[in-house]
């Protein structure tokens, strides 16, 4: 009985230990590509933040990352939000990483970790937490004993959480690569030879973390082996890595760029992001990442820059919100299939090259059991090409790709766009028994003690406002007093008050009034405020509130960027330009808001029932205003029109939904919405937005939404007015499609909206474009007609685009194609 018992036994143990072996997954890499369990790969990836969405958002993030033709997920990891204090740690909520990693794997999708921990990403402070500047005799990204102990104990304990979950691809997990530092190439100069020791330092000490797979550093041209250096920016097809073992790759594919306070909209068409990839993979690339694939929203004060925006649509695939952003998102799935038909060959396949001048060229790769694929590209910005290759004619636009996977037949052209586009649309709350306009109760912010001068420390001369803060709140008080006597020769009844600040944003108080506000200009973050004030005999008091919105995150030395008044000089100027220079006073301090302090957003507040009900103030600064509402109705995402406020922070239930600053107006501008996909491609081309407010509407994930009553509370600084802020969703309004004969024209809805009529149907020549379609000089008879058929009140239609289906058009000189705009 022992003997068997001891069988079973070793049974079990043998039959566990397959089952673990066979679940792991071994990754490695050569010259050429990613290899996983034996085979090389073609990987297409997309960063998605976890910080940047809610975990009731990721699955269906990741599935529609999947449904859009990726293998993997890069996100960072964001240190400041891990360990806000030292050793005390955060993974709760929106912070949940292994959360993440999990619902991706669920997925069924690789995850690439770039562990950082520095992380860029437009983000406060670049991701590091600012006590890191608090500790006596540290320098950051450097040779620094404080400070490499810091990044190692918090790079160790992610690696530990990881394996200790067993997330690692060696363990049977979805993270397939890490990646150590990032863009450190990009600053590195400047560090001198401490910096090249810390590299060194950096690649040593994620080497000793054994995590079984590959760690790259991206933008490091000097990158140590084996890590492997990678590629940022619009176009990588030129890169080539520092090594013959390491393979090409491409971190970071930016489908758009971020959106800055006063800028625009920047847009980046899909003609052109298919382009870059595949161009890049022609040129030999073989993993590939878009960044972002969904940017999502910078929630609370995590954005950084200064002056980035609550918004980090990145114009990418998946829209701030999560929705399909059309064409963008369907043509580069296209592109996704074609690449992954073509693996075996672009991962194995010898290389030959055919230039036929003018910018064009072929790329064929072929297999030794005779299998092939090819691209012929163009990158010509404005001229067409007619290419003879091998035997047959194609006609490649400028700025295009063409792939053709079988070296015959070409399947997919970047700049011919077949996918539906869409026209998103903003609808009003419909919520059950939902007043027109909302109701509002208010507070003023408290400011008397402020105002004579009562704070929290004092402090001889002008102090750092980073420094000072910790970066607790974006606000600093300075209060000084100054004693004026009639007798002195410095005495001016009416004076200038005079400010050098390098904060962001400077609102100036004297004797109890609001004398004057500025901000920052041009992304020169250091101005002069100058306001009149009166002067009084004897004691005169000076308050001013220092506003930052956000912290540097990028550069050599990005941390050692000052904010607020350090230095000034604040000075009194009188007449005959007489100048009595206050820099030097004890000044008095206090961090933060009174509001911040008694967390009038939340419900728990001990002045949650001491609101004001009657004469509403509008446009009067530092107020708060409170209001309730309804969830909208349905599952489309919700948003918050702040149309007339000016400049604060606003909370759902609690949750900030970020700062707004809706009276920052873009400026008008010449060429504004005009765009040509063709040539290379920088944030200033094809923008949009112009004149109107840099952000109007505000993310209100459904997860911070209760059933029945919710409340919104907000912070003005500037002066705004609530009385018409309403909340609406975001759906599809308007579908279109032009695909030419031989091709299937698809449209769909989004959620449970059905297409209700077809606004323009057309198969011949028609031109424009979507929501401004117009027919050409041939088209057939019943096409309007068949296309209602086939459409209306249905959630998707496909319609194949042939004479067989839509009869004879009777364009005998030009290519046919069907033309569909439908409103959901």
């Amino acid at each position: 009985m022992e003997m068997k018992m001891n069988l079973i036994t070793l049974f079990l143990l043998l039959a566990l230990a397959f089952i673990s072996s066979s679940s792991a997954t071994d990754v490695s890499f050569d010259g050429r590509a990613i290899i996983i369990n034996g085979e090389r790969r073609v990987l297409l990836s997309g960063s998605i933040h976890y910080p940047r969405s809610t975990p009731e958002m990721w699955p269906d993030l990741i599935q529609k990352a999947k449904d859009g033709g990726l293998d993997a997920i890069e996100t960072y990891v964001f240190w400041d939000v891990h360990e806000p204090r030292r050793r005390e740690y955060n993974f709760e909520e929106s912070y949940d990483l292994i959360r993440f990693i999990k619902t991706v794997q669920e997925v069924g999708l690789y995850v690439v970790l770039r562990i950082g921990p520095y992380v860029c990403a437009e983000w406060n402070y670049g991701g590091f937490p600012v006590w890191l500047h608090q500790m006596p005799g540290i320098q950051l990204r450097t040779d620094n004993e404080i400070f490499k102990n810091e990044m190692e104990n918090f790079t160790t304990l992610i690696v530990n959480m990881l394996k200790q979950e067993k997330l690692l691809a060696p363990q049977g997990g979805p993270i397939i690569i890490t990646q150590i530092e990032n863009e450190y190439g990009n600053a590195q100069g400047p560090y001198g030879e401490p910096g090249k020791r810390y590299l060194q330092w950096c690649a040593k000490m994620a080497e000793s973390l054994n995590v079984g797979i590959p760690w790259i550093m991206c933008q490091q041209a000097d990158a140590p082996q084996p890590m492997i250096n990678t590629c940022n920016g619009y176009y990588c097809d030129s890169f080539k890595p520092n090594s013959p073992n390491s393979p090409k790759m491409w971190t970071e594919n930016w489908t758009g760029w971020f959106k800055a306070w006063g800028g625009r909209d920047p847009h980046r068409p899909a003609e052109d992001v298919a382009y870059s990839v595949a161009r890049f993979f022609q040129e030999g690339g073989t993993f590939q990442n878009y960044y972002m694939y969904h940017g999502g929203t910078n929630f609370g004060r995590t954005a950084g820059g200064p002056f980035i925006t609550t918004s980090y649509d990145y114009d990418a695939p998946l829209d701030e919100y999560g929705n399909l952003r059309q064409p963008k998102w369907g043509h580069l799935k296209q592109l996704h299939a074609v690449l992954k038909f073509m693996e075996k060959v672009l991962t194995h396949g010898d290389v030959t090259t055919t230039d036929f001048g003018n910018g064009a060229k072929a790329t064929i790769y072929t297999t030794t059991d005779g299998n092939s694929g090819c691209f012929i590209s163009n990158t010509n910005t404005s001229v067409d090409a007619t290419v003879n290759f091998q035997g047959n004619n194609y006609l490649v636009p400028a700025w295009s790709v063409s792939i053709l996977p079988d070296c015959k037949q070409e399947v997919y052209n970047t700049a011919k766009v077949t996918t539906q586009t869409s026209l998103m649309v903003k609808k009003p709350n419909q919520a059950e028994d939902e007043p027109s306009q909302l109701t509002w109760t208010w507070r003023p912010e408290r400011l008397r003690e402020s105002l004579v001068g009562l704070g929290s420390f004092a402090s001889t001369g002008l102090l750092e406002q980073i420094s000072t803060t910790r970066d607790s709140s974006d606000y600093l008080w300075y209060m000084t007093r100054v004693v004026m006597n009639e007798n002195e020769p410095d005495w001016s009844k009416e004076m200038i008050l005079r400010v050098n600040t390098t904060g962001h944003i400077l609102h100036a108080f004297f004797n109890g009034k609001h004398v004057g506000s500025q901000y920052a200009a041009n992304g020169i973050y250091k101005f002069v405020l100058e306001a009149p004030v009166t002067i009084r005999p004897g004691n005169n008091y000076i308050t001013l509130l220092s506003v930052t919105v956000g912290l540097t995150n990028y550069g050599p030395f990005f941390d050692l960027i000052p904010a607020g008044i350090v230095g000034g000089p604040v000075q009194l100027i009188g007449n005959g330009n007489v100048t009595k220079d206050l820099s030097s006073n004890k000044w008095t301090y206090k961090i933060g808001l009174a509001g911040e302090e008694k967390e009038l957003y939340s419900e728990n507040s001990p002045l949650a029932s001491k609101w004001y009900s009657d004469q509403l103030p509008i446009y009067r600064v530092m107020s708060w205003y409170q209001t309730t509402f309804k969830a909208a109705l349905g599952e489309e995402p919700v948003v918050v029109d702040l149309q007339r406020m000016g400049k604060g922070n606003a909370w759902v239930n609690g949750h900030s939904i970020g700062r707004y600053w809706v009276a920052n107006q873009t400026a008008p501008s010449d060429g504004c919405n005009e765009c040509d996909y063709r040539g290379p491609w920088s944030p200033s081309h094809c923008a949009n937005g112009c004149d109107q407010p840099t952000q109007r509407w505000y993310h209100v994930p459904r997860s911070f939404l209760k059933a029945d009553q919710n409340t919104l509370t907000l912070f003005e600084e500037f002066g705004g007015n609530p009385t018409e802020v309403n909340f609406q969703t975001i759906t599809v309004g308007t579908a279109c499609a032009s695909v030419y004969e031989g091709r299937t024209l698809e449209l769909s809805c989004q959620g449970s909206h059905t297409i209700s009529h077809i606004e323009f149907a057309s198969y011949g020549d028609a031109q424009g474009t979507c929501g401004s379609f117009q027919k050409g000089t041939c088209e057939a008879d019943n096409t309007l007609a068949l296309v209602q058929q086939a459409c209306v009140g249905q959630k998707s239609c496909s319609i194949d685009v042939s004479e067989d289906v839509l009869g004879p058009n009777k364009c005998s000189n030009t290519p046919s194609k069907l033309v569909v705009q439908a409103v959901c």
